[in-house]
């Protein structure tokens, strides 16, 4: 497939992550404009020195300036563009009309992406932002494969990105009033504090009324009827393709190194070896909510995770390696573990899911250990593979 892996990454070591583990391309966010303000994101010198990293990989960074804007954000969104501009930024992504013209203004090269919020739903939506100057559409989570294709049949000169795995918003694209009526803080500013998934109650309105309310199961704890499912595209990926989409999207600037590396990973080898159980079976061993596959195949009533909202996985995140050479593996301690448990390898190489019990485990100065419990201690340990720096250990429950 002739196709692009987008990935997220909300800091440097989780664009590090991304890259190593087979993403073509990253979106990424600066300390201002963007909807996820809440991870570290990056200020202009990161910023910058991750452009250049990503390109001398003969990859991608695209910045997040999707914020709906306000009229006191003129002045530096005009400055934030220039400067985009001139750090070898692929691309800018925005949702708001204002924001794109005045990308356009003060940063005519700059390449722009319209966001999934810009709620695009049609041919026309489409034709109208490529008219403009757009060079991507980042199209709505709603949206059919069957309507994707005709999209892509209607406006064949432009780029199409859809997400193809993680977190579904309960609100139309994204497009939420939730969080600012009930906490104060505003999602089209970046500051959402995802009401939606909260535990929810649903009661009559008033003694013996009859008020219409929705017919969903409640236990005493609740019920989460507004949490949606995350998507999970990796079994319809050549579907997608074949529909128009070229930049698989993968949801998550808030996730962790670990939640990174196994989808990303597990969707690199999707597109370039197919879906198998390996695959299916990866897709489970880190944290997720009940997967859907939304409105891509048609009509989808069965979308929402009433139950819980979250599993664990079902792997434990252990080590990341640090370097591994005659023998020996340094890593850094990311969960405990201790002398006997048996380590699986998450790696982008051939040394994918091989296994070895841990050995000979000994502190930096040397001090052998049998139970790894110092958080973000290095421990060097037996290990019978060559392993590269950025492979991942953990630990299947």
């Amino acid at each position: 497939m002739n196709v692009e892996l987008l990935a997220p990454a909300g800091n440097r070591a989780k664009l590090n992550c991304a890259l190593y583990f087979g993403a073509d391309a990253v979106y990424v966010g600066g300390k201002n404009f963007s909807l996820r303000s809440f991870a570290d994101n990056f200020g202009e010198d990161e910023l910058a020195s991750a452009i250049k990293y990503a390109h001398s990989l003969g990859k991608k960074v695209y910045v997040t300036v999707n914020i709906f804007a306000k009229n006191r954000d003129e002045g530096r969104l005009k400055d934030y563009f220039a400067y985009l501009l001139a750090a070898g930024a692929d691309a800018a992504i925005i949702s708001d009309p204002g924001v794109f013209y005045l990308c356009k203004k003060s940063a005519p090269g700059l390449n722009v992406h319209i966001s999934t919020q810009a709620n695009i739903n049609s041919a026309a939506a489409v034709r109208f932002w490529h008219d403009l100057g757009a060079t991507r559409a980042i199209l709505a989570r709603e949206l059919s494969l069957e309507e994707i294709a005709d999209i892509h049949a209607a406006v064949p000169e432009i780029e199409l990105e859809a997400f193809v795995h993680g977190a579904m918003c309960i609100s139309y694209s994204g497009r939420c009033l939730l969080s600012n009526y009930l906490a104060g803080r505003d999602s089209n500013r970046g500051e959402c504090v995802q009401a939606c998934r909260w535990n929810w109650q649903v009661r009559k309105n008033g003694p013996g009324r009859e008020s219409g309310w929705m017919n969903v199961e409640e236990d005493g704890r609740g019920t989460y009827i507004f949490n949606s499912k995350d998507l999970n595209m990796s079994a319809h990926l050549n579907e997608m393709a074949r529909a128009g989409v070229y930049s698989f999207k993968i949801e998550g600037r808030m996730k962790s190194e670990y939640y990174l590396a196994t989808v990303i990973n597990a969707y690199r080898r999707c597109i370039d070896f197919g879906f198998t159980p390996v695959i299916e079976r990866e897709l489970l061993t880190a944290a997720h909510r009940d997967y859907t596959t939304a409105y891509m195949l048609g009509e989808n009533s069965d979308t929402v995770n009433y139950t819980d909202s979250q599993t664990k996985g079902d792997c434990d995140y252990v080590a990341n390696v640090l370097s591994c050479s005659d023998g020996r593996a340094v890593v850094e301690m990311r969960g405990r573990f201790k002398t006997g448990d048996v380590l699986e390898v998450l790696s982008p190489t051939e040394n994918f899911l091989k296994t070895f019990v841990v050995k000979n485990a000994a502190l930096p100065d040397g001090t052998g250990v049998d139970d790894c419990k110092r958080v973000q201690e290095r421990y060097t340990l037996d290990c019978p593979f060559n392993l590269a720096a950025g492979d991942i250990l953990r630990r299947r429950k």
